[in-house]
């Protein structure tokens, strides 16, 4: 039997935009308060850290004032939570919960369509929320540089970096349990400790060396560069390169745990 006569219609040439248009019919529901805190969170931080603790940073960072020196950290540490947030109990509950994963692959769709679908509109809530957060620091005036119409590209980089090997993760877990743990050894100690918030260089060395490891402070050092019109502290295709490395090793791990946990 076809696919044509198993559904009344076919698939899309590209089936993953099917997954992607499930996701976006869903969020079409939701999307008001998605966009009211993509507009209030960067205004609070800003205002908090920016304002209120920069008002204590005299000398700024490097002779920039704190407030342009942590815009571009706060922007790709957001992107990063957006994408690890979309990658943790939404996946799980995908596969334990409602299992809308199972029916996806009956549909039928392939493995890879479920997954490239889904990690679709995960990039797509990373670029509308760091778009939202650039559009609020510009009203400040805390970008320096036209170079910072590239943040949104390193974002998107940086979210697949981040979602790939999260998917992978919460398609292997028994529970959401382990997804807390997630975010509390893993995810909050990156956004503390990646250089959003202060210089990494004054890290011991070995913590030093964790922090250059995480994909987050490659891409804060490339959206710093970018807003304030810098050269980064790494090659930019050294920091490309390796979030390519994390979004490549993501995809190959989540393509093997979704395929063992829908293939039977």
């Amino acid at each position: 039997m076809t696919v044509v006569e198993r559904s009344g219609r076919a698939l899309p040439r590209v089936p993953a935009l099917a997954v992607l248009s499930h996701h976006l019919v869903g969020y079409r529901r939701t999307w008001r308060a998605g966009v009211f805190s993509s507009f209030l969170l960067p205004v609070l931080t800003v205002l908090g850290f920016g304002v209120g603790v920069g008002a204590y940073v005299d000398q700024g960072v490097g002779g920039v004032p704190y407030l342009d020196w942590l815009v571009p950290g706060l922007i790709a540490s957001t992107a990063f939570q957006v994408a690890v947030a979309e990658s943790t109990w939404p996946v799980l509950s995908n596969f334990r919960w409602i299992r809308t994963y199972h029916a996806q692959v009956a549909a039928p769709l392939r493995v890879g369509d479920i997954l490239a679908g889904h990690l679709a509109f995960v990039l797509f809530r990373v670029v509308t929320s760091t778009l939202a957060f650039l559009l609020v620091t510009a009203l400040f005036g805390a970008l320096r540089s036209p170079w910072a119409v590239t943040v949104p590209l390193v974002s998107l980089l940086l979210g697949l970096a981040a979602a790939a090997p999260t998917f992978a993760f919460a398609a292997a877990v028994p529970g959401d349990s382990y997804l807390a743990l997630l975010f509390r050894f893993a995810i909050i100690p990156m956004t503390l400790f990646a250089g959003v918030f202060f210089p990494v260089e004054s890290l011991p060395g070995g913590l030093r060396a964790i922090a250059y490891a995480t994909p987050l402070w490659h891409a804060v050092d490339l959206c710093r560069a970018a807003t304030l019109g810098v050269a980064p502290q790494w090659s930019v295709t050294g920091h490309l390169l390796y979030l390519a490395l994390w979004a490549a090793a993501g995809w190959w791990l989540a393509r093997r745990v979704f395929q063992r946990q829908l293939v039977v």
